[in-house]
Protein backbone atom coordinates (compact mmCIF):
# COMPACT_ATOMS: atom_id res chain seq x y z
CA UNK A 1 0.00 0.00 0.00
CA UNK A 2 3.21 2.25 0.66
CA UNK A 3 4.46 1.93 -2.42
CA UNK A 4 1.40 2.49 -4.20
CA UNK A 5 0.99 6.04 -2.01
CA UNK A 6 4.53 7.05 -2.90
CA UNK A 7 3.77 6.63 -6.77
CA UNK A 8 1.09 8.48 -6.66
CA UNK A 9 2.98 11.08 -4.58
CA UNK A 10 5.56 11.08 -7.42
CA UNK A 11 3.22 11.40 -10.09
CA UNK A 12 1.29 14.06 -8.88
CA UNK A 13 4.87 15.86 -8.39
CA UNK A 14 6.40 15.06 -11.51
CA UNK A 15 4.27 15.35 -14.11
CA UNK A 16 3.28 19.12 -13.76
CA UNK A 17 6.44 20.54 -13.77
CA UNK A 18 7.29 18.01 -17.04
CA UNK A 19 4.28 19.00 -19.07
CA UNK A 20 5.19 22.28 -18.11
CA UNK A 21 8.14 22.18 -19.51
CA UNK A 22 7.21 20.22 -22.63
CA UNK A 23 4.97 22.88 -23.63
CA UNK A 24 6.97 26.22 -22.47
CA UNK A 25 10.03 25.07 -23.85
CA UNK A 26 10.01 26.08 -27.66
CA UNK A 27 7.44 28.80 -27.29
CA UNK A 28 8.52 30.91 -24.06
CA UNK A 29 12.32 30.15 -22.77
CA UNK A 30 11.73 32.27 -19.41
CA UNK A 31 9.53 30.64 -18.39
CA UNK A 32 11.25 26.98 -19.40
CA UNK A 33 14.51 28.29 -17.58
CA UNK A 34 12.17 28.83 -14.35
CA UNK A 35 10.16 25.83 -14.23
CA UNK A 36 14.24 23.75 -14.52
CA UNK A 37 15.33 25.82 -11.80
CA UNK A 38 11.98 24.69 -10.01
CA UNK A 39 12.96 21.35 -10.83
CA UNK A 40 16.88 21.08 -9.69
CA UNK A 41 16.53 23.27 -6.96
CA UNK A 42 12.80 22.19 -5.02
CA UNK A 43 11.76 19.10 -6.23
CA UNK A 44 14.81 16.60 -6.17
CA UNK A 45 14.99 17.67 -2.32
CA UNK A 46 10.77 16.73 -2.48
CA UNK A 47 11.65 13.76 -4.04
CA UNK A 48 13.98 12.08 -1.68
CA UNK A 49 11.88 13.42 1.42
CA UNK A 50 8.70 11.24 -0.23
CA UNK A 51 11.16 8.39 -0.99
CA UNK A 52 12.35 8.45 2.66
CA UNK A 53 8.74 9.20 4.72
CA UNK A 54 7.35 6.03 2.58
CA UNK A 55 9.44 3.90 1.68
CA UNK A 56 12.31 4.61 3.89
CA UNK A 57 14.83 4.92 1.13
CA UNK A 58 17.73 6.91 2.23
CA UNK A 59 19.77 9.62 0.78
CA UNK A 60 22.84 9.75 2.35
CA UNK A 61 24.87 13.17 1.46
CA UNK A 62 28.11 12.85 3.49
CA UNK A 63 29.36 16.25 4.83
CA UNK A 64 33.18 15.74 4.62
CA UNK A 65 35.08 18.41 2.35
CA UNK A 66 32.07 20.20 1.94
CA UNK A 67 33.18 23.14 3.72
CA UNK A 68 36.39 23.14 1.63
CA UNK A 69 34.79 23.98 -2.05
CA UNK A 70 35.97 26.51 -4.13
CA UNK A 71 33.64 29.08 -5.50
CA UNK A 72 33.77 27.18 -8.83
CA UNK A 73 35.14 24.15 -9.56
CA UNK A 74 34.65 20.47 -11.99
CA UNK A 75 32.64 17.68 -10.54
CA UNK A 76 33.92 14.19 -11.47
CA UNK A 77 31.94 11.29 -9.97
CA UNK A 78 30.94 7.76 -10.99
CA UNK A 79 28.04 7.02 -13.34
CA UNK A 80 25.53 3.94 -12.20
CA UNK A 81 22.15 5.38 -13.01
CA UNK A 82 19.85 8.29 -14.77
CA UNK A 83 18.84 9.43 -11.32
CA UNK A 84 23.00 10.04 -10.49
CA UNK A 85 21.81 13.68 -11.84
CA UNK A 86 18.84 14.50 -9.75
CA UNK A 87 21.38 13.18 -6.74
CA UNK A 88 24.00 15.62 -7.12
CA UNK A 89 21.58 18.47 -7.73
CA UNK A 90 20.10 17.08 -4.31
CA UNK A 91 23.85 17.03 -2.81
CA UNK A 92 25.13 20.47 -4.31
CA UNK A 93 21.67 22.12 -4.97
CA UNK A 94 23.28 25.52 -4.11
CA UNK A 95 25.50 26.09 -6.88
CA UNK A 96 24.35 25.86 -11.14
CA UNK A 97 25.81 22.44 -11.80
CA UNK A 98 25.76 21.65 -15.68
CA UNK A 99 26.77 17.89 -16.75
CA UNK A 100 28.21 16.98 -19.78
CA UNK A 101 26.13 14.13 -20.90
CA UNK A 102 25.07 12.54 -24.23
CA UNK A 103 22.53 14.12 -25.93
CA UNK A 104 19.89 11.46 -26.34
CA UNK A 105 19.20 12.44 -22.52
CA UNK A 106 17.57 15.92 -24.18
CA UNK A 107 14.88 14.21 -25.70
CA UNK A 108 11.85 12.15 -24.53
CA UNK A 109 13.00 11.86 -20.60
CA UNK A 110 10.65 13.45 -18.39
CA UNK A 111 11.67 16.23 -16.11
CA UNK A 112 15.54 16.11 -17.43
CA UNK A 113 15.38 16.50 -21.02
CA UNK A 114 13.49 20.10 -21.55
CA UNK A 115 15.92 20.90 -18.75
CA UNK A 116 19.30 19.89 -19.66
CA UNK A 117 18.13 21.61 -22.92
CA UNK A 118 17.47 25.07 -21.66
CA UNK A 119 19.77 25.40 -19.03
CA UNK A 120 22.66 24.93 -22.10
CA UNK A 121 24.18 21.44 -20.62
CA UNK A 122 26.68 20.11 -22.83
CA UNK A 123 24.68 17.58 -24.92
CA UNK A 124 27.17 15.57 -27.16
CA UNK A 125 26.16 13.45 -30.15
CA UNK A 126 26.23 10.00 -30.12
CA UNK A 127 28.26 10.35 -32.90
CA UNK A 128 29.96 12.70 -33.09
CA UNK A 129 33.68 12.39 -33.91
CA UNK A 130 36.38 12.74 -31.08
CA UNK A 131 37.57 15.67 -32.60
CA UNK A 132 33.93 17.42 -32.43
CA UNK A 133 32.89 15.97 -29.09
CA UNK A 134 36.26 17.66 -27.85
CA UNK A 135 35.26 20.88 -29.90
CA UNK A 136 31.71 20.71 -27.50
CA UNK A 137 33.80 19.97 -24.40
CA UNK A 138 36.16 23.00 -25.68
CA UNK A 139 33.66 25.78 -25.96
CA UNK A 140 31.77 23.90 -22.88
CA UNK A 141 34.48 25.15 -20.39
CA UNK A 142 34.66 28.47 -21.73
CA UNK A 143 31.00 29.04 -20.94
CA UNK A 144 30.65 27.23 -17.16
CA UNK A 145 33.63 29.98 -16.19
CA UNK A 146 31.92 32.75 -18.47
CA UNK A 147 28.51 32.20 -16.28
CA UNK A 148 30.00 31.04 -13.12
CA UNK A 149 28.61 27.73 -12.88
CA UNK A 150 29.85 23.63 -11.99
CA UNK A 151 30.33 21.20 -14.59
CA UNK A 152 29.99 18.34 -13.83
CA UNK A 153 31.83 14.85 -15.64
CA UNK A 154 30.98 11.37 -16.15
CA UNK A 155 34.02 9.44 -17.01
CA UNK A 156 33.21 6.31 -17.73
CA UNK A 157 31.02 7.74 -20.15
CA UNK A 158 28.47 5.19 -19.27
CA UNK A 159 26.37 3.62 -16.53
CA UNK A 160 28.05 0.43 -15.01
CA UNK A 161 25.45 -2.51 -14.55
CA UNK A 162 26.65 -3.67 -11.12
CA UNK A 163 27.83 -0.28 -9.78
CA UNK A 164 31.41 -0.85 -9.95
CA UNK A 165 33.91 1.42 -10.88
CA UNK A 166 34.27 1.22 -14.88
CA UNK A 167 36.83 2.36 -16.87
CA UNK A 168 37.89 6.31 -16.63
CA UNK A 169 38.16 8.02 -20.49
CA UNK A 170 40.64 10.98 -20.34
CA UNK A 171 40.22 12.94 -23.41
CA UNK A 172 37.16 14.95 -22.02
CA UNK A 173 38.39 15.54 -18.58
CA UNK A 174 41.42 16.92 -19.91
CA UNK A 175 39.77 19.28 -22.56
CA UNK A 176 37.66 20.45 -20.02
CA UNK A 177 40.40 21.36 -17.38
CA UNK A 178 42.30 22.96 -20.34
CA UNK A 179 39.51 24.97 -20.98
CA UNK A 180 38.40 26.13 -17.59
CA UNK A 181 41.40 25.80 -15.73
CA UNK A 182 39.28 25.13 -12.55
CA UNK A 183 39.80 22.69 -9.38
CA UNK A 184 38.50 19.17 -9.79
CA UNK A 185 36.16 17.77 -6.90
CA UNK A 186 36.02 13.91 -6.86
CA UNK A 187 32.53 12.51 -5.47
CA UNK A 188 31.87 9.00 -5.04
CA UNK A 189 28.56 7.57 -5.49
CA UNK A 190 26.30 4.59 -4.63
CA UNK A 191 23.42 2.79 -4.82
CA UNK A 192 21.98 3.96 -8.50
CA UNK A 193 23.18 0.50 -9.99
CA UNK A 194 20.07 -1.00 -7.72
CA UNK A 195 17.15 1.01 -9.00
CA UNK A 196 18.63 1.64 -12.81
CA UNK A 197 15.74 0.06 -14.56
CA UNK A 198 11.91 0.08 -13.69
CA UNK A 199 11.81 -3.65 -12.15
CA UNK A 200 15.19 -3.22 -10.34
CA UNK A 201 12.75 0.16 -9.06
CA UNK A 202 9.64 -1.51 -7.60
CA UNK A 203 11.79 -4.67 -6.51
CA UNK A 204 14.96 -2.44 -4.63
CA UNK A 205 13.70 0.90 -3.71
CA UNK A 206 12.15 0.12 -0.68
CA UNK A 207 14.42 0.49 2.34
CA UNK A 208 17.46 1.34 -0.13
CA UNK A 209 19.87 3.99 -0.58
CA UNK A 210 21.67 6.40 -2.12
CA UNK A 211 25.26 7.76 -0.69
CA UNK A 212 27.17 10.27 -2.00
CA UNK A 213 30.49 11.78 -0.63
CA UNK A 214 33.26 14.49 -1.67
CA UNK A 215 36.16 12.01 -1.57
CA UNK A 216 38.94 14.40 -2.75
CA UNK A 217 39.23 18.18 -4.10
CA UNK A 218 42.74 18.70 -6.28
CA UNK A 219 44.00 21.80 -7.48
CA UNK A 220 43.67 22.49 -11.01
CA UNK A 221 45.62 20.23 -12.98
CA UNK A 222 48.98 22.19 -15.15
CA UNK A 223 49.71 19.70 -17.76
CA UNK A 224 48.05 16.63 -19.22
CA UNK A 225 50.66 14.32 -17.23
CA UNK A 226 48.73 15.79 -14.24
CA UNK A 227 44.95 15.27 -15.33
CA UNK A 228 45.85 11.73 -16.16
CA UNK A 229 47.20 11.60 -12.80
CA UNK A 230 44.19 12.61 -11.16
CA UNK A 231 41.92 10.99 -13.19
CA UNK A 232 43.49 7.51 -12.37
CA UNK A 233 43.77 8.40 -8.53
CA UNK A 234 40.05 9.62 -8.54
CA UNK A 235 39.32 6.21 -9.78
CA UNK A 236 41.10 4.03 -6.77
CA UNK A 237 39.24 6.37 -4.37
CA UNK A 238 35.87 6.05 -5.90
CA UNK A 239 36.03 2.55 -6.31
CA UNK A 240 37.55 2.11 -2.48
CA UNK A 241 34.91 4.16 -0.85
CA UNK A 242 31.75 2.52 -2.61
CA UNK A 243 33.58 -0.87 -1.28
CA UNK A 244 33.86 0.74 1.66
CA UNK A 245 29.47 1.38 1.75
CA UNK A 246 28.44 -1.87 0.94
CA UNK A 247 29.95 -3.27 3.72
CA UNK A 248 27.18 -1.27 5.50
CA UNK A 249 23.83 -2.36 5.39
CA UNK A 250 21.69 -0.11 3.24
CA UNK A 251 20.46 2.01 6.04
CA UNK A 252 23.48 3.00 8.19
CA UNK A 253 25.30 6.15 7.44
CA UNK A 254 28.34 4.91 8.81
Amino acid sequence: MSSIFTLICLVAMVIPPSLGNIICYPFFPKLSLKISNYISKRLAPWVFAVLDAYLGFKFWAYKEHVDELPDQYIVITNHQSLLDIPVVMNFMRNVSLRFVAKDILGRHIPLISEMLRIEKHCLIPRKAKPMDAMNYIGKFGEQVVRENQVPVLFPEGSRTKDGNVGKFYSAGFRKLTESSNLPVVVCALDGGYQIRDLFKIFTNLKRGCYRIKIVKIYEPPKSKEEANEILEESKVLIQNQVEEWRKLPSLKKY
